[in-house]
């Protein structure tokens, strides 16, 4: 049914947004098609050349403002994610909207810093009075495509980044979560950004694509491995630079030492905050054989105090999922997970008629099953078990994803030493999932998780070009390796490459005669 709806609205040339906890309608926005979203990128593009000339503190002013507006309008804005979500109105807040204003705030206040021109040494070249510096440019448009799991702490915090940076941004929104996409372009008009410095572009897959061919200077794209991989290939026929965070199938490990009561309620909320729909949630949980009984009565008692509903009810813990597709995947891994002889602890099943799927703890799960190698992104929680660090491991390693992982030992050693051997871009010890809140530090993954990083000076860099100058402070005297060569010439070169290039001073020092009578050679036939 959902399917014909959406059929017929996209006849009108519209794309109307429900609210997948009661499939209530919340709006409509327009799809833009080539010409529009190419008239953005050329306006984006021409803001570019006057943005970029704006000074840090501007910049700063300008975003700090846009925090002080996602403050005072933050329950409305919450109201609106768990609206075209169906997270529940307490997640919007902690996960998205209490994390990017701490994000924007860093960054406003930290940018210029992080910029700033910086002198590079250059060794020995020094001695012939030389001088290196890196300073940074902003690239000009960059082109976000953020995914519908975080619809707004995603795409605002890139966006707030490229800006501090000298960036204009274009900004397309997942289809099912348009009004969110456009309420964060209202918040950058209203906070006083010049015109096309911050633009929404609205529709469905192909207006993304769009947007990637259009060509902006630099692409933030949030979403699946398919779609990431034809993204990369439509940049590279332009060699647009790009960051793809492309998902997870991150493990938590636990070893028997480990604070259990902890790791279990740390489990539950790493498995089903967002319905399991983060691709830092836990999907696969490694627990060491002589605890698991202990951790999976543990896990399934906590599981059974959560209340799923409509998520803007603020007692609500898990909210429905996005969308049918969604929860077909995660019927059909707790289908496979049956009859593969796991056993269903607790949920594994739908609310008939919702997109609402019970919290699910699995134990007996093993790495060939297929919820435990393709990304669910929903509500399960798959529990296997291991006998040895190596074990561990091993098990954790064996996926094609390395988004995040844990690691849950009373014994820090083991814990960093087992932390250091998993292929993953974070790896948490005693903690999990959300440090993709941590603006501060780097966020991306290994493998098929992804290129490249957002947030953290990683991230800010990923929003510049660095430029080189070399200069000659003593320009008075020709290059000892310029031409024309000469037997002397020759003579000069062996001994830069079996002294100077050493780097010791005392060597290069007995060069030095050689060098002169090289360079006064120059002078005479100038």
């Amino acid at each position: 049914m959902a399917e014909t709806v959406l059929k017929e609205v996209l006849k009108t040339a519209e794309i109307e947004v429900f609210n997948p906890a009661t499939g209530e309608s919340l709006g409509r926005v327009p799809i833009l098609g080539e010409q529009e979203v190419n008239a953005a990128v050329n306006a984006a593009r021409e803001a570019a050349l006057s943005w970029a000339r704006t000074s840090f503190a501007e910049r700063r002013r300008l975003v700090e403002k846009v925090c002080e507006i996602v403050t005072s309008e933050m329950d409305d804005i919450a109201h609106l994610i768990s609206s075209e979500t169906g997270k529940p109105v307490g997640e919007a807040i902690s996960m998205e909207i209490a994390p990017v204003i701490d994000l924007m705030n860093f960054f406003a206040r930290k940018t210029a810093k992080m910029l700033k021109p910086r002198r590079v040494p250059i060794g020995l070249y020094t001695l012939l009075g030389r001088r290196s510096k890196i300073i940074y440019k902003p690239w000009g448009v960059v082109g976000i495509i953020p995914a519908w799991n975080y619809p707004f702490s995603i795409p605002m915090g890139e966006a707030a980044m490229a800006l501090m940076a000298g960036n204009t941004v274009v900004i397309k929104p997942a289809e099912s979560t348009s009004l969110t996409g456009v309420r964060i372009g209202e918040i950058f008009a209203k906070a006083g950004f010049p015109k096309n410095a911050v633009q929404v572009v609205t529709g469905a897959g192909e207006t993304g694509a769009a947007l990637v061919a259009a060509p902006p200077d630099k692409i933030m794209f949030t979403g699946s491995v398919a779609t990431g991989k034809k993204i990369a290939a439509t940049a590279a026929t332009n060699l647009t630079s790009t960051v793809l965070e492309l998902g997870g199938k991150d493990p938590m490990i636990v070893f028997a030492d480990a604070d259990l009561d902890l790791a279990a309620k740390a489990a539950v909320w790493g498995a089903f905050c967002n319905a399991g729909q983060s691709c830092s949630s836990v999907e696969r949980l490694y627990v060491e054989s002589l605890a698991a009984e202990r951790l999976t009565q543990l896990i399934v008692a906590e599981t059974k105090k959560l209340k799923q509903g409509v998520g803007t009810d603020e007692d609500v813990s898990v909210g429905a999922m996005s969308s049918e597709r969604q929860i077909r995947i995660v019927e059909e891994h707790v289908e496979d997970f049956r009859r593969a002889g796991a056993k269903i602890e607790t949920g594994g099943t739908r609310k008939p008629d919702s997109l609402f799927y019970e919290p699910t703890v699995i134990s007996g799960a093993a790495n060939e099953m297929l919820g435990m190698r393709e990304e669910t992104f929903g509500p399960t929680l798959p529990i296997a078990t291991f006998e040895t660090e190596e074990q561990a491991v091993e098990l954790a390693n064996d996926t094609e994803f390395g988004l995040t992982a844990s690691v849950w030992s009373g014994d820090k050693r083991r814990a960093r030493r087992v932390a250091a051997k998993i292929d993953a871009g974070t790896v948490t010890i005693n903690e999990v999932l959300y440090t993709h809140g941590i603006g501060q530090t780097p966020w991306g993954g290994f493998k098929n998780s992804g290129r490249g990083r957002t947030h953290g000076a990683e991230g800010l860099f990923e929003l510049v070009q660095m430029q080189h100058i070399h200069e000659n402070l003593l320009p008075i005297l020709p290059d000892a390796w310029w031409m024309p060569y000469s037997k002397n010439g020759v003579e000069t070169f062996r001994g830069f490459a079996t002294k100077f290039a050493t780097g010791s001073l005392i060597r290069t020092i007995t060069l030095v005669p050689q060098l002169l009578k090289r360079i006064f050679e120059l002078k005479k036939k100038s």
